[in-house]
């Protein structure tokens, strides 16, 4: 435990406090369970240091960080280890990285089963199965997902600028003075091309090759480790994901034709299909589908964009700036929302009832004029005109 302990210390005594995601204002953190799951990068490990630096502060006592792919576990058990803690007066126990410890879930079900007093926080893959585990935590467990930067938070932490949050129906209904409270504090849109290129993931650092060289290891870390763990790929067709994911990247957004995608990859159909799907919860993908209510496990999607902009611009060598706006739409909105194709009838269909056309500053009304509850989202705008609304602004919905 003296090992531990002491990582604990040199870990959370390094952990800066200058810039918090608000996320971890959300999360009840005093629940017996929680997990926080996201794909890789997106910030997780610093939440759960800062917050436990705020709470418990730098040293070990009620409160002990683990790292689950530490070699200390590698000749000591979960159980061991929490039992230990225990005795010792522990209360709160923080598990990152827990989907690397091949028995996690046991060990968890019977941790809080043996001492209800003990909580336990989580992070983990956006792979990771509550239900389906090993021991099913899904009735007991509170669980969080988190995202990369909405373009707010990016504003936030690398410009210093503090915006509030607001809902969808704020954004669409009171765009007016959002924008002018906005544009009293910045230039959004030379600030929104920045956050395309380099905004989403929290750890860029003013050298943009280095920041999408580690989006590609973020990209090849999901596929040749989390996704031959989770989703049951064979090692060997990891390189076809990886192609799969530069095929995509150069044909965005790719109407789907997966006879073509199969040719392209040497893999039948269904296996297509299959890693589509598996792509898609590992944060690599948005597939979406023209009616959400009737999709069945083997249906094509109508439409596929890579999963953020960032991730967009690392795979490809030059982007196409329509396919960056509809990438970023798709992104930021389905966090909250869900996000359907809009076939005929606009860009997008929200939640059911809002639909979302997205173009150039000069796009018209032409294609959603008689639908109602309709709006476009446009670049290089800073105010709405009526219904025609700046794009940023759905950077603000969290």
């Amino acid at each position: 435990m003296e090992t531990l302990f002491k990582k604990h210390r040199i870990l959370i005594s390094q952990t800066s406090m200058d810039i918090v995601r608000e996320q971890m204002k959300f999360i009840d953190w005093e629940k017996q369970l929680v997990s926080i799951r996201g794909s890789r990068g997106v910030g997780k490990t610093t939440l759960m240091r800062q917050y436990i630096k705020q709470k418990y502060g730098d040293s070990a006592g009620e409160a002990l960080y683990c790292v689950m792919d530490s070699m200390y576990f590698t000749n000591h058990t979960l159980m061991e280890t929490a039992e230990q803690f225990h005795l010792l007066g522990g209360k709160h126990l923080f598990l990152d990285e827990v989907h690397k410890y091949p028995t996690w879930s046991k060990e968890v079900k019977e941790i809080i089963d043996l001492w209800p007093d003990m909580k336990i926080t989580f992070t983990g893959s956006s792979l990771i199965q509550i239900l389906n585990a090993d021991a099913d935590l899904s009735r007991r467990v509170l669980s969080y997902d988190m995202s990369g930067l909405s373009f707010r938070e990016y504003l936030r932490f690398y410009k210093h600028i503090e915006l509030p949050l607001h809902s969808l129906d704020e954004v669409l209904m009171d765009a007016d003075a959002i924008c002018d409270e906005v544009c009293k504090m910045c230039h959004p849109q030379s600030l929104f091309e920045e956050y395309l290129r380099v905004g989403y993931y929290p750890f860029y650092d003013g050298d943009e090759a280095e920041y999408y060289s580690r989006i590609e290891n973020v990209i090849s870390f999901i596929i040749d480790q989390e996704m031959t763990q989770f989703c049951g790929v064979v090692s060997a067709y990891t390189r076809k994901l990886k192609a799969m994911m530069l095929f995509l990247a150069t044909n965005q957004p790719y109407d789907v034709s997966i006879a073509k995608l199969s040719s392209y990859l040497e893999i039948n159909k269904t296996t297509v299909l299959s890693y589509l799907s598996s792509m898609q919860r590992a944060e690599l993908l948005h597939l979406l589908y023209a009616d959400n209510k009737s999709v069945t496990k083997m249906q094509k999607p109508d439409k596929i964009y890579v999963h953020n902009p960032n991730m967009l611009c690392a795979l490809g060598t030059k982007q196409d700036v329509g396919t960056l706006r509809e990438c970023f739409v798709v992104n930021q909105l389905s966090v909250d929302h869900t996000v359907e194709y809009g076939k005929t009838q606009g860009d997008f269909l929200v939640d059911g009832r809002i639909t979302i056309e997205v173009g150039g500053k000069d796009k018209t009304f032409d294609q959603i004029a008689d639908i109602p509850n309709s709006y476009i989202l446009a670049d290089s705008m800073e105010f709405p005109v009526g219904k025609k609304l700046p794009i940023w602004i759905v950077g603000l919905l969290y």
